[in-house]
């Protein structure tokens, strides 16, 4: 556990003060809006509200799921609890790994007494999925009061670690078994990788409705492992730092398959937002916008972060006609050839 620990710690320090981003992008800037000079819309006649997982959200957004099992875990999952209570967003937590080893870590990821009314989804490893089996999943889902579970897919990112996991095995089984007996939706997420087609064909074959694509663009967290492990792997995680699908394909790939779509990764604006909801996402997920707005300035600023996103989407919106979040789908754009070369 005291490894773990060490573990998430380091990775909110360097996600705060390091550059973990892809340098490749994520290919939603091939996504071109066409500008509508007579909208015939006013501002306030927009609505960005949806409803995702029965919960209503006042806009289509989530604060990804970060971190858990620590005190400053602790403080991160209240605080930005507490910004999509205000705003009307969706929140996860992070990888609930911890509960499994110490039912004293459970307390990092309770946030309804500050965040009643969220969308709250919580998280658990394909791989400890498997081991643990879905019962224990399902308490880890009670445990907190969440309304969905999303199993996170983080090969790559495994494999750059010293202390990761290097079995893969049986986990699209464990997968289907939740779908099967889980008594919430589930979701499953990548962690900056991307969902290939041919991935996101099995998981469509086992029952799955919903993904979080978390494409490449954002954190790579081959490339945060890179920066805290020892020398083999430091240098595995150097070679393997942008590994990984674009966002902006991996929304489409998911789209053509029939699934419920969250976009992340590299996510960064209402901009971005616009496009990835273009493209036919369902809803959008940020995490590193609000994890440094909250290092820099506190619940004030991760506030200020969600306002400004909401009201960039707001504002495209506008400029494309759209009266809701979901008719941006129907918005006239133009593909470049770098994104149109990945869905070819």
């Amino acid at each position: 556990m005291s490894d773990i620990s060490e573990r998430k710690e380091s990775h909110l320090r360097l996600c705060t003060t390091e550059d973990v981003e892809h340098r490749n992008g994520t290919l939603l800037d091939d996504v071109y809006l066409l500008h509508d000079s007579l909208p015939e819309l006013s501002v306030d006649e927009v609505d960005l509200s949806c409803e995702l997982f029965g919960r209503r959200l006042e806009a289509p957004i989530l604060i990804s799921g970060m971190t858990g099992g620590t005190p400053e875990a602790a403080s991160v999952n209240r605080a930005l609890a507490a910004v999509a209570q205000k705003c009307g967003l969706g929140m996860g937590v992070g990888s609930q790994r911890p509960m499994l080893l110490s039912p004293d870590a459970a307390e990092s990821y309770r946030v309804r007494d500050v965040a009643p009314d969220i969308l709250l989804l919580a998280n658990l490893g394909a791989v400890q999925a498997r081991d643990v089996g879905p019962a224990r999943a399902a308490e880890l889902v009670a445990a907190i009061g969440a309304n969905a579970l999303c199993v996170h897919l983080n090969a790559a990112q495994e494999l750059v670690q010293a202390e990761g996991d290097r079995d893969f095995r049986g986990c699209l089984l464990a997968i289907q078994e939740l779908v099967e007996t889980l008594p919430v939706p589930l979701v499953v997420k990548e962690t900056g990788c991307g969902l290939a087609p041919g991935t996101l064909e099995r998981l469509a074959a086992i029952g799955v409705r919903w993904v979080d694509v978390s494409g490449a663009g954002g954190t790579t967290w081959t490339g945060v492992e890179a920066l805290r492990g020892p020398q083999r792997q430091r240098a595995l995680g150097r070679e393997l730092r942008e590994w990984g699908i674009p966002t902006a394909a991996c929304v489409a790939y998911a789209k053509r398959v029939g699934l419920g779509t969250i976009a992340s990764g590299g996510i960064r604006g209402g901009l971005d937002a616009a496009r990835a909801l273009a493209l036919g996402a369902d809803a959008v997920s940020l995490a590193l916008p609000f994890l440094r707005a909250l290092a820099q300035g506190g619940t004030a600023r991760a506030l200020e972060t969600a306002s400004e996103i909401t009201e960039g989407l707001r504002a495209v919106a506008v400029l494309t006609g759209s009266r809701r979040a979901a008719d941006l789908r129907r918005a006239a754009r133009v593909l470049g050839p770098r994104l149109r070369a990945w869905l070819d």
